[in-house]
């Protein structure tokens, strides 16, 4: 657990996950424009698209994406060159300020899951025991197979709910 842990609150895995959603996204448009830059139209199209890659794979409640002034002004602050497009690496730029939020949301939604489930699996597996047939079960799992059972189990439901939604 605290390798999953770490993975959350590392800032390196913070950092690649971002590069991985922001290459593959700059490369659609390059592919499909032609360009080797961004234009504000296409920024905003790449900021849905990003918004929606982090909705459908990160866990946690549904980011908005920014309003298209919040995009403009972003952009300027980012647009190091000033030629009212923004290249790879600026574009990274952007994304990770305009991102960094939603992650520390996310981390602190995962590390409250994955600290709080284990302790309510302890607190509850007494109540297990009056359980016909899976209260022996339990008793005889170890605590921390128990506890990592339940987590995993609430982890998967609530990755089950936000597909739902």
């Amino acid at each position: 657990m605290g390798q999953i842990l770490d993975k959350v609150q590392g800032k390196e895995w913070r950092q690649r996950q971002i590069r991985k959603i922001t290459d593959k996204v700059f490369d659609r448009f390059k592919n499909e424009q032609g360009r080797a830059n961004l234009t504000f139209e296409d920024l905003y199209i790449a900021v849905l698209l990003v918004f929606n890659d982090i909705n459908k794979r990160l866990p946690g409640p549904h980011f908005d994406p920014p309003s298209k002034e919040q995009v403009r002004a972003l952009m300027q602050e980012c647009d190091i060159n000033l030629d009212g497009e923004l290249n790879r690496e600026e574009f990274v730029k952007f994304i990770q300020q305009l991102t960094k939020d939603t992650f520390i949301t996310v981390s602190q939604g995962l590390i409250i899951t994955l600290a709080v489930a284990p302790t309510v699996a302890l607190v509850t597996k007494r109540t297990t025991e009056g359980v016909p047939g899976i209260g022996k079960v339990v008793q005889k799992l170890p605590n921390s197979v128990y506890a990592s059972l339940v987590t995993l189990a609430i982890v998967l439901f609530q990755k089950a709910a936000a597909l739902k939604d």
